[in-house]
């Protein structure tokens, strides 16, 4: 809804039903500034939610195993709320040089945040300790477009707390610094070539250590041959970063293992490779 030349307004409702946790009213609200020129500004906000699931990463580090099954008369639903703002500009610097950059900053508040926790040496239980889960922070992203190269550059700062029983902790296994660059050189309808980098800061983990930061490297490749075939060749994560180079992932007994925390990839450097047809 339009209020001025430069504000437009947008607002939503929206009611779901569930069979086994009940209705949902979710509200959200946005407002765009528009100069007209090269700057947009947009403050929103709104509620949501998400139903149990056991499909989540921490059973999936488990690969199931021992996980027990969702008891949902006695979980609730996890509500959130939250708020962001972010402003876009784009710049013409030259006839082929030209960079758009954006600022977010958030705020989500999360009740009732499920925890998967031990029950005995080798059974695990989703629970809903009191409490709820803040996350705060700011994300800058910039795109250079320059001839036939196109660069992404992105950093994150999230800080997730985690409040329980009166004490705050930071949530674990979220690295709080995160960044990300991909460069792509592109002839049209000809060839692909892209490298990229993603950086991860420290982590915390359950035993209250902070894990080492790393970067995951790549290279993709693609060559186009007319409209209906090409070939590409992928280099993943070939600086080979993987938690097995730098400590053990488990201990004790080949037969009753207790894992660590993974917080990087397991399968290390990867190449792939094939063809694509189009009819």
């Amino acid at each position: 809804m339009p209020l001025s030349s430069s504000w437009t307004l947008e607002t939503g409702l929206r009611i779901d039903h569930t069979s086994e946790h009940g209705d949902f009213l979710l509200r959200r609200i946005s407002m765009l500034y528009d100069s007209g020129a090269d700057t947009t500004i947009r403050i929103g906000g709104g509620l949501g939610y998400k139903l149990p699931t056991l499909f989540t990463d921490d059973p999936e580090t488990l690969h199931f195993q021992g996980v027990m099954p969702l008891q949902h008369e006695l979980l609730d639903a996890e509500r959130s709320a939250g708020m962001n703002m972010d402003i876009n500009r784009d710049l013409e610097l030259s006839d082929a040089l030209s960079l758009t950059l954006n600022l977010l900053l958030f705020y989500t508040k999360e009740d009732d945040p499920l925890l998967l926790v031990s029950q005995t040496l080798d059974q695990y239980a989703y629970e809903q300790p009191r409490g709820y889960l803040d996350t705060r922070g700011a994300e800058v992203n910039a795109i250079w477009n320059w001839d036939l190269l196109r660069l992404f550059l992105g950093y994150t700062h999230a800080d997730v707390r985690e409040h329980r029983f009166g004490t705050v902790s930071d949530a674990l296994l979220i690295p709080t610094d995160r960044l990300n660059a991909v460069l792509v050189y592109e002839r049209e309808d000809d060839l692909r070539v892209g490298l990229e980098a993603y950086y991860y800061g420290s982590q915390q983990r359950e035993d209250g250590s902070r894990s080492r930061d790393f970067w995951i490297l790549g290279l993709m490749t693609e060559k186009i041959f007319g409209e209906a075939f090409s070939v590409f060749l992928n280099f993943e994560n070939f600086g080979d970063a993987r938690q097995t180079r730098y400590e053990t992932i488990y201990s004790g007994p080949l037969k009753e293992p207790r894992f660590n925390d993974l917080y990087t990839p397991l399968d290390g450097f990867v190449i792939n490779g094939g063809f694509k047809l189009r009819f």
